[in-house]
């Protein structure tokens, strides 16, 4: 090439045009574009169409570093004239951290979290009356369902003795802290947060009620969890401190009851749905799970569990029977292996029904009976 091309390919790359670009690069935590967040540091045109951009980052050990890197790459390749981009990468200052903690928590309403009354974002509380059940496994991959959908989602992990949220994901990093904001950690489209995500797999979690209503309260005020239509709370099985927590703190949760066929199973979702009852959460419904065994090889059906136990459970406490999710091997090999069925088996009979309730979920809300409204004068 000619110096005289060569400069004619330099000055073809608009240096306006790849701001533009960039504009459309969002931070794949943050959720903010990155010149919005302060995250862009510079960019340069070079010859031969090369382009250099610095992201900062909001910290040194980003996680997300190579996605960031392929998306400003792929953006700014797009622009006319460029042949090179070339992306390096600082960290903010203690100032821009402080700055940038002070925006994302300007987004929430004061000393409160986003889920409160009148909140955009319908939330279901995911329950059991026992462990076993495979309550966390339909939380996990109703979310993803609904993230494949195109909805912004969320999982809190509120089981803080029994969690797996970190295991269902394949996730095991600890969140990004921004300044007393956390952000949620990210995958298969859906933001996780979870106690396993700040404790080693093998140190157990022994917290008492206020311990606990204290950390379901940070989880839901301190998390930076941006603007989603959908946020699941999975529960510890039971009635315990966490329910009565999460009644107070999200009183417009809808409960999803999950229980199998077993009589024992049923029996104790009940007392889940009469407590809500009792404190009129409203009710989204029943899943039962483990509906059948589905034989890996031939396909066949047997009722390990027995039957009937959804629909006794929807009939006592006055809720529609959402599924009946089977029991297959693809089930159980994607929990293993950390990556949601929805994803992993797309085709399998269990997918196939969680799919289903993900699109039928009910959206509820709560009576004004009994409330506190707050009061405006005119």
């Amino acid at each position: 090439m000619s110096l005289l091309s060569r400069r004619h390919a330099a000055a073809d790359v608009d240096l306006a045009e790849v701001h533009l670009a960039l504009a459309l690069v969002e931070d794949p935590e943050l959720h903010l574009p990155l010149d919005e967040a302060g995250m862009v540091e510079g960019v340069e045109v070079g010859r031969s169409g090369a382009v250099s951009v610095t992201i900062r980052l909001t910290t040194p050990s980003c996680p997300l570093k190579d996605t960031l890197a392929r998306d400003v790459t792929e953006a700014v390749g797009s622009v006319a004239g460029v042949e090179r981009v070339e992306v390096s990468f600082s960290a903010m200052t203690e100032n821009e951290r402080m700055q940038l903690a002070s925006r994302l928590r300007g987004s929430s309403p004061e000393g409160g979290h986003r889920f409160g009354l009148g909140s955009a974002t319908q939330v279901y509380a995911v329950a059991s009356g026992k462990g076993g059940v495979g309550k966390s496994t339909v939380t996990a991959n109703l979310a993803v369902a609904l993230a494949q959908e195109g909805r912004r989602v969320g999982i809190l992990d509120a089981d803080v003795w029994g969690y797996s949220v970190p295991q269902l994901f394949g996730v095991r990093r600890a969140p990004v802290a921004l300044k007393g904001i956390m952000l949620p950690v990210e995958a298969h489209g859906v933001a996780l947060m979870s106690v396993g995500f700040l404790v080693s797999d093998e140190e157990p979690v022994v917290w008492r009620g206020p311990m606990l209503h204290k950390a379901l309260e940070q989880f839901l005020s301190d998390v930076h969890w941006g603007e989603l239509d959908t946020l699941l709370i999975d529960l510890p099985p039971g009635t315990g401190d966490i329910t009565m927590s999460l009644l107070e703190l999200v009183p417009d949760a809808a409960l999803i009851a999950v229980t199998t066929p077993q009589v024992a199973a049923q029996t104790v979702a009940e007392r889940v749905g009469r407590m809500a009852r009792n404190f009129r959460m409203p009710v989204a419904g029943v899943v039962e799970n483990m509906t059948e065994l589905v034989c890996g090889s031939c396909q066949h059906s047997t009722a390990l569990f027995g039957s009937g136990g959804g629909e006794r459970l929807a009939e006592a406490i006055a809720a529609p029977l959402l599924g009946a999710v089977p029991l297959d091997i693809e089930l159980r090999e994607a929990g293993d292996v950390g990556v949601p069925a929805m994803v992993r088996a797309p085709h399998a009979r269990s997918v196939a029904e969680l799919r289903r309730i993900a699109a039928t979920l009910p959206v509820v809300q709560r009576s004004l009976v009994g409330r506190s409204l707050p009061l405006s004068v005119v």
